[in-house]
């Protein structure tokens, strides 16, 4: 489907949202969070609950979900020269070993200067070596340690939450709850939130309506949170992240298409590995990385049914979704959202599209 319009100022992807309908904690049963469901055809909203999703999603439609894991990726320790306080987050680790890491401190860290990791019971850990600066708050470090940055993160890490939950802070929760319950191949520094949605309850009774599930990967990075910052979406620069789509799923998407029935995203990370895998105008096989940026004008050669949750202001993410789901109906849909008092963001509600 054709985005509509050609939106470019970024101040038209602006809305208020009351702070107290940010979630703060997840839902004690995961698909009991409500659903938005927004009919393109008909351009009409109604109200619903994840858990009829089984009965609103069609038989033979194919559900497409990011089997990412999110990594502890969340650092704290201090400066072994001043004491002073560093707070950071992993990013990457190169084929050296070396960790591209962002860093907050009180003053002026120099290369050369070692953090000291600490645990979460606030216990000295291993030791980070400042190695480079890259630029944009970026360096690269080397840990102390022989050991993978799975083993030291799983060690020193925590969750890390996006700064509108709890300032970031981590409770022993969030280590299963701030992950889907498919998750796989560890390398995300953010969960793709609309698969938090599912366990294995709902995911069981799709199966029996006739509904395929497949996977892909997309190793969510700290770019998803960073509002674009310029005035038109042209000129934004979108940040890369690694996606994964294998050449037999890739296949039965395609054929699914072909015969007329629906490839259903869980997630903008999976709309954008499909849409990626997807640019020469049918579905293949791909991996590697991926800065697609879907903005109007757009036509969408991979996605029929979006799952997704409620996107801050600004982003990408919003973007995204009205693009997909059509400009005015989805701004009314947000205001809906809103005067309903849905939960908002990661942790929150849902809204499908079809």
């Amino acid at each position: 489907m054709a985005g509509t319009g050609s939106m470019s100022e970024i101040d038209q992807y602006d809305y208020h949202l009351p702070s107290e309908l940010i979630a703060q904690q997840p839902l004690a049963n995961r698909h009991d969070a409500r659903l938005l469901h927004v009919d393109r055809k008909n351009q009409r909203i109604e109200h619903a609950y994840v858990r009829d999703l089984p009965e609103i999603l069609r038989q033979n439609d194919q559900l497409v979900m990011n089997d990412t894991k999110v990594i502890p990726a969340r650092l704290v320790g201090y400066r072994k020269l001043t004491a002073g306080k560093w707070q950071g987050l992993f990013l990457a680790v190169d084929e050296a070993g070396h960790w591209k890491i962002m860093g907050k401190t009180r003053g002026k860290i120099d290369v050369g200067e070692t953090i000291v990791l600490l645990d979460r019971n606030a216990t000295d850990g291993v030791e980070l070596q400042i190695v480079a600066k890259i630029g944009g708050g970026v360096w690269v470090a080397k840990p102390l340690s022989d050991r993978s940055h799975l083993e030291i993160l799983d060690e020193v890490g925590r969750v890390p939450l996006p700064p509108y939950i709890r300032g970031g802070e981590m409770e022993d929760d969030d280590v299963t709850t701030y992950q889907t319950v498919f998750a796989k191949h560890p390398g995300a520094v953010a969960a793709p939130t609309a698969g938090l949605h599912f366990n294995e309850s709902i995911l069981e009774r799709i199966k029996t309506v006739g509904v395929q599930t497949h996977y892909v990967t997309l190793h969510v990075g700290v770019g998803t949170f960073r509002p674009i910052n310029v005035e038109s979406l042209a000129d934004h620069e979108m940040h890369s992240e690694w996606a994964s789509l294998s050449d037999e799923t890739a296949n039965e998407l395609q054929r699914c298409r072909d015969e007329g029935h629906r490839v259903v995203a869980v997630g903008t990370t999976s709309v954008r590995t499909l849409e990626t895998a997807a640019a020469s105008g049918k579905l293949a096989g791909y991996q590697g990385d991926t800065n697609l940026f879907i903005r109007p004008p757009y036509t969408f050669n991979a996605v029929d049914a979006l799952l997704t949750n409620f996107h801050l202001p600004k982003s990408t993410l919003l973007v995204l979704v009205r693009c997909f789901g059509g400009d005015e109906l989805i701004r009314r849909a947000y205001a809906e959202a809103i005067e309903e008092s849905y939960r908002f963001y990661s942790y929150g509600d849902a809204m499908f599209i079809e």
